[in-house]
């Protein structure tokens, strides 16, 4: 009997989507159970640009999760199918691990309760890159000597939503560490509507949205007489591809659903 992890992708025609399908046929631990994207009927690695894998793409999600015994569904679509997916694939007995950004806490509470009545693992993570990860943890660290902070995120323009799920959850991690303080000058006037970006927890939020850039991320930190800066750049999809082997190896060993990719580096 095979040992390998057997894996459905959603999303699979999608650019991150691309780099899972190639992830799963290169990767010996690993077997492609189906790819899932809205026009199937082509061969996975064939679309990724490999040899024949003799998986057809499919665009019925459900028969996919239905009959071909998989035991984890890797998902980067988006943010209007996302929840959806998940939900099917926890009724089907299928691991989710979620790329997908925008669940609200209750979807994530309410999916972490379908998931303990399934006895199955889940993850949602905003961001698989392990150095966005230590930038979060680096960040809330820091946030308990440097209280006041903003956080700049820089995506493609073609990205759906603002802030980032990334940017989300460096706030949210920043916020379990230091008191709510609500920065600058109290009389401070916006001439020009959001020029001051989102307002989160007492410091702010801004989104950058340009082509020709992939995803970075820096929180700046100011303090007496000093600054501080951490940043993060990502430069490819496939750096991102060992935290998505990580979390789809993760979650076949516990129950429940996780949310935040952070819970795996210690």
């Amino acid at each position: 009997m095979s040992d390998k992890i057997r894996v459905i992708v959603s999303g699979a025609g999608g650019r991150m989507g691309k780099e899972v399908v190639k992830l799963v046929l290169q990767d010996d631990e690993l077997e492609l159970a189906a790819a899932d994207r809205s026009a199937g009927d082509s061969d996975a690695g064939r679309m990724v640009g490999l040899e024949d894998s003799g998986v057809r793409v499919t665009s019925d999600l459900e028969a996919a999760l239905a009959g071909a015994a998989a035991d984890v569904l890797v998902d980067f679509t988006i943010p209007q199918s996302a929840y959806s997916n998940t939900a099917l694939a926890i009724k089907y007995g299928v691991r989710p691990v979620i790329g997908t950004t925008g669940f609200t806490p209750e979807q994530i509470a309410e999916l972490d309760k379908q998931c303990q009545d399934q006895e199955i693992g889940g993850l949602i993570a905003p961001n698989f890159s392990i150095g966005a990860i230590l930038l979060m943890k680096f960040a809330a660290q820091a946030a308990k000597y440097f209280p006041h902070l903003e956080i700049i995120e820089y995506h493609g323009d073609q990205k759906l939503d603002a802030p980032s799920g990334t940017a989300i959850k460096t706030a949210e991690m920043i916020s379990e560490a230091r008191q709510e303080l609500r920065q600058g000058h109290p009389g401070e006037e916006e001439i020009i509507e959001g020029s001051r970006g989102g307002y989160y927890n007492g410091f702010r939020i801004h989104s950058v949205r340009l082509p020709g850039v992939f995803a970075q991320e820096e929180v700046v930190f100011g303090g007496f007489g000093q600054s501080l800066k951490i940043r993060h750049d990502s430069y490819e999809r496939a750096g991102y591809m060992p935290g998505v082997k990580m979390g789809i190896q993760k979650v076949m060993g516990y129950t429940g659903l996780i949310y935040g990719f952070e819970h795996f580096i210690e």
